[in-house]
C-alpha cells in the first residue's frame, strides 16, 4: 500500500517511519510512502500556502490552490482523507475499510483550517482521530497510518496479532504478562501458567469484557457477544452508576395549558413505566411528588397490590421495580431523602420541552460523582419556580424540532437511556 501525505512539515514524518515495525514494513516493500508539499504548488513567489480569513477574526487559512494543485498529481484511484475535527471517527471497522485500498492520499491541514472550497472541488473523506484539536493534520495521519497499516497482510510479522488486540472483536483487550513470575508481591495469574489452553482462552475473554464494562461500556452495544458473553456480564459484581441518578415525578407544582398552576392526577401507567425503567436501569430511587392525600394513598394502594397482594404472586418482576417507588408530598422531601440516604445534596435536574441548555453530556458527566435527581413535570410541564431552583434544565429531547410532545414515560425511558445507556 502507498500513504501518500499532503503535507507542508514532511520532516515531521522523519523519525516515525524510521523506527519500529513501520520502518520494518517499509524495508519488506509492503508500505510505501510519499510525501507532498504545497508549498510547491504555490504560485506566489515567496510558496505561501496560507492567508488572512474573509471575516476576519485569528490565524490563517490554508489556501485552495496549492492544495488543489498538489491534489491534481495523484493518480484517480487514490482514496483522499482529509484529517479534521469535523470528519467521521476513525474506529477499527474504518480501519479495516481503509486497509483494503491501493493508495491511501492524506490531507494534513494547518492554522486554522482549510479553505472550505477544497471539500467542493475534490472527492475527500473526512476523518477524525479524536474530540480534540491538534496543531495540524499530521498527528492526526500518524495515527491512520499505524491503524491501517498493521491491518496488511504480513505487517505484523503474525496477522493474528492484528486480530486479537483492542477493538478487533468490538472489546478492549485483555491484560498481559511475562516474566518474573512474581514482582514486588504481584503474581502472574495461575490460570495462565496452567498450560489449559481452554481455560487460558476463557479467562482472556472474561478479562476483556471486564475491562469493557469498566473503561468503555459505550463500545458494548457494537460488540458481537455470545449468550455465554451476556450472562457472564449480567453476573459480574460492579457499582452502576445508575445509582448515582434519581427520578423524580411532580404533580405540583405543575402548569396547565394556560399557565395557571395547578395540582395533577396520578396515573398508574405513569406510576409502573417509570419504575420499570428505574429498575432495569438500576437508578437510585423514583419519587411520585403529590401533596393530595388521596393521590398519596392511591400510589401506596397500587404499589402495594404488587409488592404484598395477589400481584406479587403473578407477576413478581413488577414488585421488584415498583419496591424503588418513594411516595412524598413535594419535591424537596426527594432532596432532603437522597440527601440523607448519600450524605450528599444531589444536583437538580429541571426538565422543559420548552427550556434548558445542559446537555445529556453534561449531566452524565456529573453522575461520575454526585447524585444527580432529574425532575419530571406532569400536565403541561414543571412550575417556573422549580425550574428556577434547579441547579440546570435538560436541553429537550428534540430541542430542533417544532413538534416535543411526548408523554412523560416516554421522555423518562429516552432520558435515562441517554445519560446512562449500557454504561449501566
Amino acid at each position: 500500500m502507498r500513504f501518500s501525505v499532503i503535507t507542508i512539515f514532511p520532516e515531521f514524518f522523519d523519525s516515525p517511519l524510521s523506527c519500529g515495525i513501520l520502518s520494518k514494513a517499509r524495508e519488506k516493500g509492503l508500505v510505501a510512502f510519499r510525501f507532498i508539499n504545497p508549498r510547491e504548488y504555490s504560485t506566489d513567489k515567496h510558496h505561501n500556502v496560507d492567508d488572512r480569513p474573509y471575516g476576519g477574526g485569528p490565524g490563517m487559512v490554508m489556501a485552495v490552490d496549492p492544495l488543489r494543485r498538489a491534489l491534481d498529481t495523484l493518480p484517480s484511484s487514490a482514496r483522499i482523507l482529509v484529517l479534521s475535527p469535523k470528519g467521521r471517527p476513525l474506529t477499527q471497522d474504518l480501519a479495516r475499510d481503509l486497509a483494503q485500498e491501493e493508495e491511501l492520499a492524506l490531507v494534513c491541514g494547518r492554522y486554522e483550517g482549510i479553505d472550505a472550497r477544497l471539500e467542493q472541488l475534490c472527492p475527500m473523506e473526512l476523518v477524525s482521530v479524536g474530540d480534540f484539536v491538534l496543531n495540524g493534520g499530521e498527528a492526526g495521519a500518524l495515527c491512520l497510518i499505524e491503524a491501517v497499516g498493521r491491518l496488511i497482510p504480513d505487517f505484523m510479522g503474525k496477522d493474528e496479532s492484528a486480530d486479537e488486540e483492542s477493538f478487533s472483536s468490538g472489546l478492549l483487550e485483555y491484560p498481559h504478562y511475562t516474566r518474573p513470575e512474581e514482582y514486588q508481591g504481584l503474581k502472574v495469574p495461575e490460570v495462565l501458567s496452567s498450560g489449559h489452553h481452554g481455560r487460558i482462552a476463557a479467562w482472556r475473554r472474561e478479562k476483556s469484557l471486564e475491562a469493557t464494562l469498566s473503561l468503555r461500556p459505550d463500545i458494548l452495544d457494537r460488540a458481537l457477544l455470545t449468550g455465554e458473553d451476556i450472562r457472564y456480564l449480567k453476573g459480574l459484581e460492579r457499582t452502576r452508576p445508575g445509582r448515582n441518578l434519581h427520578v423524580a415525578l411532580v404533580h405540583y407544582p405543575v402548569e396547565n395549558k394556560s399557565g395557571q398552576t395547578v395540582t395533577t392526577s396520578l396515573t398508574n401507567l405513569d406510576l409502573h413505566d417509570i419504575a420499570r425503567v428505574s429498575c432495569t436501569y438500576g437508578l437510585g430511587g423514583y419519587y411520585i411528588c403529590t401533596p393530595v392525600r388521596d393521590q398519596q394513598q392511591l400510589a401506596h394502594t397500587l404499589i402495594g397490590h404488587w409488592r404484598e397482594g395477589y400481584g406479587l404472586k403473578a407477576n413478581p418482576d413488577r414488585g421488584v421495580a415498583l419496591a424503588r417507588v418513594k411516595v412524598v408530598s413535594l419535591l424537596g422531601e426527594a432532596i432532603a431523602d437522597i440527601t440523607e440516604r448519600t450524605g450528599q445534596r444531589p444536583r437538580v435536574v429541571g426538565t422543559s420541552a420548552k427550556a434548558g441548555t445542559l446537555t445529556f453530556a453534561q449531566v452524565s458527566a456529573w453522575l461520575a460523582g454526585d447524585p444527580v435527581l432529574l425532575v419530571l413535570g406532569t400536565g403541561h410541564g414543571l412550575h417556573g419556580s422549580l425550574l428556577a431552583d434547579a441547579d440546570g434544565t435538560l436541553r429537550a429531547i428534540r430541542f430542533m424540532d417544532r413538534y416535543n410532545h411526548l408523554s412523560v414515560r416516554s421522555a423518562a425511558s429516552i432520558m435515562v437511556d441517554r445519560l446512562l445507556g449500557d454504561a449501566g
